[in-house]
């Protein structure tokens, strides 16, 4: 694998770069702060990620891992991970990934003809927004004892059941969502993958509130609901197929090297400005040691990254790879936010509570530098990242499973 940059390589670098500078614009800047769900309001974030996803697909560079054919990007992998690089250095506001990273591609690879013309226009336009209804009460990284049930009525699909944990679909226009179509043979046999429009009677979306006091995640229930047949994506009862191709993307994605790159120097500079006995804390030993552990982790996951996206651009899947991402991908950015924690100290102690200080219309005085006012939310934030798109757990036995034969 040859790391080495070609002037082609640097010149597209300087390209993307001043088209960042010119486009990613104060006008975008709201949705820099999806992550802080409980300091913006709901139009508030919708309408950042929406400002910066329309400038990306007016320019055509919205999304550089489909197909030209379906409005993708013919970049080398080299470019693309170019891409996330300057990205995550310019701090652009984080693209949804549930259209473009996770349904696209399987639209692309198992929808029809109808599904791949009015799915992948409505994800590229914006006009769609979709949330992912996989996981149930009982049924998380054991994804394959869903109960929720769809049942075969005339010209339409009856929906019966409950999804949690659907991150952000109180914006959601549609669901893709795993349901039982049969109740025979193993567990995964009998699941297909259908679209749903998330205004259709019967469904009921209600709030999480997580431990860092935001509002990312919610219940949603399904009564009655019913869904024409033409949904279904592939053939009624392969759904446990599309969902295991779906996860394996949405682990690549998860990894997020080169945000985590962009928070390892943003924990350096807080750690040179907090003091410990008088003396900057990155001149600490023992904290200095924390952080070059975390970027030697860092390093190694990027040259894994690096191994996936050459294999992806041979025409192969992410096979194994996706789950080892996953699992040091989600270890190192809760590693981040436990060292940003530890370096802000007492100043985060405002913020431990969520809303205790500060929420959305807030009068209270903030506490602190700028750096301490998420530290705490996004420490309690990112204990989530180990469980989502299937438990790391769960990764290992893929891992001992497909590498390993255990």
């Amino acid at each position: 694998m040859d790391l080495d940059f070609t002037q082609a390589d640097h010149d597209f670098r300087m390209e993307v770069r001043e088209f960042i500078s010119n486009n990613f614009s104060q006008a975008n800047a709201s949705g820099q702060n999806i992550e802080k769900y409980h300091e913006v309001t709901s139009d508030q974030m919708k309408e950042g990620i929406l400002d910066w996803h329309k400038t990306l697909y007016k320019k055509g560079w919205l999304a550089p891992h489909w197909p030209t054919e379906h409005g993708g990007i013919d970049w080398s992998v080299t470019q693309r991970y170019i891409w996330d690089q300057e990205c995550a250095n310019a701090g652009t506001t984080p693209l949804i990934p549930f259209g473009l990273t996770m349904l696209g591609p399987v639209i692309i690879a198992f929808g029809n003809d109808r599904q791949k013309d009015w799915v992948l226009k409505g994800i590229l336009s914006g006009d769609d927004w979709w949330c992912q209804g996989y996981s149930e009460p009982g049924a998380g990284s054991d994804l394959a004892s869903l109960r929720t049930k769809a049942e075969k009525v005339g010209d339409h699909y009856v929906v019966n059941g409950h999804k949690v944990w659907t991150t952000l679909a109180q914006y959601a226009d549609w669901m893709f969502c795993l349901v039982r179509t049969s109740s025979e043979g193993k567990p995964q046999q009998g699941i297909s993958f259908l679209l749903i429009d998330m205004n259709t009677p019967g469904i009921d979306v209600k709030p999480i509130i997580t431990v860092d006091g935001g509002h990312e995640v919610n219940e949603v229930f399904l009564e009655d609901v019913k869904v024409p047949i033409e949904n279904l994506v592939g053939e009624e009862n392969m759904g446990w197929t599309i969902a295991k191709f779906l996860l394996g993307n949405e682990r690549t994605g998860i990894a997020g090297v080169a945000r985590s790159k962009k928070a390892i120097n943003k924990l350096k500079e807080i750690a040179n400005s907090e003091f410990n006995d008088g003396r900057p804390l990155i001149e600490d030993s023992s904290f200095n040691r924390k952080i070059s552990e975390l970027e030697v982790d860092l390093m190694a996951l990027e040259y894994t990254e690096l191994r996936t996206l050459a294999k992806e651009s041979k025409g192969e899947g992410p096979g194994a790879e996706s789950s080892i991402l996953k699992i040091k991908g989600t270890e190192i950015q809760q590693k981040i936010s436990e060292l940003t924690l530890e370096a802000v100290g007492n100043y985060a102690s405002p913020y431990l509570t969520p809303l205790s200080v500060r929420s959305y219309g807030s009068n209270y005085p903030e506490v602190g530098p700028d750096y301490s006012q998420g530290a705490a939310q996004n420490y309690f934030g990112m204990r989530k990242t180990s469980i989502y798109g299937g438990s790391n757990e769960i990764q290992r036995n893929i891992i001992a499973k497909m590498v390993l034969g255990l």
